[in-house]
């Protein structure tokens, strides 16, 4: 039996006691972050804000397996937050998760309402020909079930609730978002908040498609209502870093409704999403001091690389930048490329580790000290 067809659903239990501390946590660590982010200047919140929000709309894509491009993402981000110097051009997909992500942010506070959700549904699905529901729950008769891509023997990872079902339960899981917001009649702690509401809405699964984007973004805007600003939280950046720890957790609370192991794991899982948002505000900050100590001094072919190896985030690129790297992203031929790396590393630029066919170079940041 599903967790929908076990007695009480949509009652969902947990061990309230076992999240007391991580609760504690998340105020401490969210109060930081939020002092944190005040002392950026307006001009660089701007940017830093087009960055997290773009991370996000990648991350929670990628999850699902689309790769979308970033300068594309940004670009929309940067025409719906109204910024000057947006110049290019973004494909739907792209348009469509970027327009979700800025409605997420800018009416995080708001209400939740089928509308709200029928909206984010058309946006994520911007540019999609093959379903025939968008912008709106689904009617299909059929069973809605995950299963493995496996061809021979697919696998049923979970079955939702039939689609007759699905006004009734939406109407449900609204009535309970409601009710269990700050001001609401039954107000709930932010990470129990936050985690109930990803697997209620899930296991509902109301959408032919986007259903576990849609989740995390509700998540978020659970988290932002709670802390009573838009959170900025990397949470879908942090679950893709460990995307099948993420659908095992999934799978280990879809037949049960006492939900304390998935409230534990999601509540960690935020716990650390608030220190990989911490240390992309200080990436952030570093990155602009780094521009700033070194602006005119580095030729075309350094700042292509520089550019290429922020754009990697604050992990850089996986065992260093090697010479090899730079004369991909440069096109310049190996005695250049030694010569410019020597430049880079004489003026600040870049630390080296390693010898002969290991060396290795990395941003000269104070978090990514080697």
């Amino acid at each position: 039996m599903w967790i929908w067809q076990q007695l009480g659903w949509p009652q969902l239990t947990y061990d309230s006691a076992r999240l007391d501390n991580l609760e504690q946590q998340f105020l401490l660590r969210a109060g930081a972050f939020i002092g944190a982010f005040k002392h950026v200047g307006a001009e660089d919140r701007d940017a830093f804000r087009i960055e997290l929000i773009s991370d996000e709309a990648l991350k929670t894509s990628a999850i699902e397996g689309e790769v979308l491009n970033r300068e594309s993402v940004q670009f929309s981000l940067r025409q719906q937050f109204g910024l000057g110097g947006a110049t290019g051009h973004a494909p739907p997909r792209e348009q469509g998760i970027a327009e979700m992500m800025a409605d997420l942010y800018r009416h995080s506070l708001d209400p939740l309402t089928h509308e709200t959700l029928f909206a984010w549904h058309s946006m994520v699905m911007n540019g999609n020909r093959r379903l025939r529901a968008i912008g709106e729950y689904r009617s299909h008769p059929e069973p809605m079930q995950v299963v493995s891509d496996r061809l021979h023997e697919p696998a049923v990872f979970f079955e939702a609730p039939p689609s007759a079902r699905m006004q009734d339960e939406m109407a449900g899981f609204i009535a309970w978002f409601t009710d269990t917001a700050p001001q609401g009649k039954a107000p709930l702690p932010s990470l129990a908040r936050a985690g109930i509401a990803h697997l209620y809405f899930v296991c509902i699964h109301p959408f032919e498609d986007g259903n576990g984007r849609i989740a995390r973004a509700l998540a978020e805007k659970s988290l932002a209502q709670n802390l009573g600003q838009p959170s900025l939280i990397a949470l879908a950046f942090t679950i893709e870093r460990a995307r099948k720890e993420y659908y095992a957790a999934l799978a280990r609370n879809n037949r049960s409704t006492e939900i304390t192991n998935w409230l534990v794991y999601f509540a960690e899982t935020i716990l650390t999403a608030l220190e990989n948002t911490h240390a992309r505000i200080d990436f952030h900050i570093a990155k602009a001091r780094f521009y700033d100590a070194h602006r005119g001094r580095l030729n075309a072919r350094q700042e292509k690389a520089i550019t290429r190896m922020f754009r990697e985030g604050i992990d850089g690129f996986k065992g260093g930048l090697s010479a090899e790297n730079y004369i991909g992203i440069t096109r310049a031929s190996r005695a250049t490329a030694t010569r410019d790396l020597q430049n880079l590393v004489e003026k600040g630029a870049l630390t080296k580790t390693g010898s002969l066919r290991h060396t290795r170079y990395w941003l000269n940041l104070p978090m990514l000290a080697r």
